[in-house]
C-alpha cells in the first residue's frame, strides 16, 4: 500500500511540474512574436510562439514526414531565396493545399514531362512568400521530437546545423492544459494527505 501511495505522489509531482511548465510557457507567450526571417539568423528567438515573415516555403525541397503515400504533413525549408543550401528554419506544415500540391507532383504524375508541365503551371505555388505562425520546441517532449527531425534531415543527406529551428505551423500554447494539470495534482496531493492520516496496514 505504501508503495502505491508514493507512486501516486510521484505522479502528482509530475503533473505539478507539467502544469507549472505550461503556465510559464503561456506567460512567456501571451501572443505570437512578430519577427522577420533575417532576425532569426542572429540567434535564438526570445519566445516559442512566433509569427515569421520575410521568407518563402521551398516546397520542392520539402520532406514527406510519413515516408508513405498517405501524407498528412511535410517538413519544408523556409528561406529568403532559393539559393540557400543549408536552411536554418524548417516548417512542419499540414496545410491541405500544400499537401495536395506535393502529393500530385510526386505521386499522381507518372513521368518527368508531366511533372515539368505541372511545375511550370504552378511555379509560384512551389515557392510561395508566406507568413508562418507556430511554435518552436519548448519542452522535453518537443526536444525529443526535434532530435527525430534532425535524424530525418540527416537521413536525407541534409546538413543540419546546431542552431537549426523547427516550427510546427498552427501550434500555439495550450490555454487549459496547465491549469488542468495543476488542479489534478492538487486533488491528488489532498488525497495523498488523507491517506497518510489513516492508519497504515502492515504489508
Amino acid at each position: 500500500m505504501k508503495r502505491f501511495r508514493f507512486t501516486f505522489l510521484a505522479i502528482c509531482m509530475l503533473l505539478t511540474w507539467l502544469g507549472i511548465s505550461d503556465l510559464v510557457l503561456q506567460l512567456r507567450n501571451p501572443e505570437p512574436l512578430a519577427i522577420e526571417l533575417f532576425e532569426l539568423e542572429s540567434g535564438q528567438p526570445q519566445q516559442e510562439w512566433l509569427s515569421i515573415s520575410g521568407g518563402h516555403l521551398d516546397l520542392l525541397n520539402g520532406i514527406n514526414m510519413s515516408g508513405t503515400i498517405e501524407i498528412d504533413s511535410f517538413l519544408i525549408p523556409y528561406v529568403e531565396n532559393s539559393s540557400i543550401e543549408n536552411p536554418r528554419l524548417w516548417i512542419e506544415t499540414r496545410q491541405p493545399a500544400i499537401i495536395n500540391l506535393l502529393t500530385t507532383y510526386y505521386f499522381k504524375l507518372d513521368d518527368d514531362q508531366k511533372r515539368a508541365a505541372y511545375l511550370e503551371e504552378h511555379q509560384d505555388d512551389f515557392f510561395p512568400a508566406m507568413t508562418i505562425t507556430g511554435m518552436t520546441a519548448d519542452s522535453l517532449i518537443a526536444d525529443s521530437n526535434r532530435d527525430k527531425l534532425l535524424e530525418l534531415l540527416t537521413s536525407m543527406g541534409i546538413k543540419a546545423e546546431d542552431n537549426i529551428l523547427f516550427i510546427s505551423e498552427g501550434k500555439e500554447p495550450g490555454r487549459f492544459r496547465g491549469p488542468a494539470f495543476l488542479l489534478l495534482s492538487i486533488i491528488g496531493v489532498i488525497k495523498f494527505l488523507f491517506w497518510s492520516k489513516k492508519p497504515s496496514r502492515k504489508d
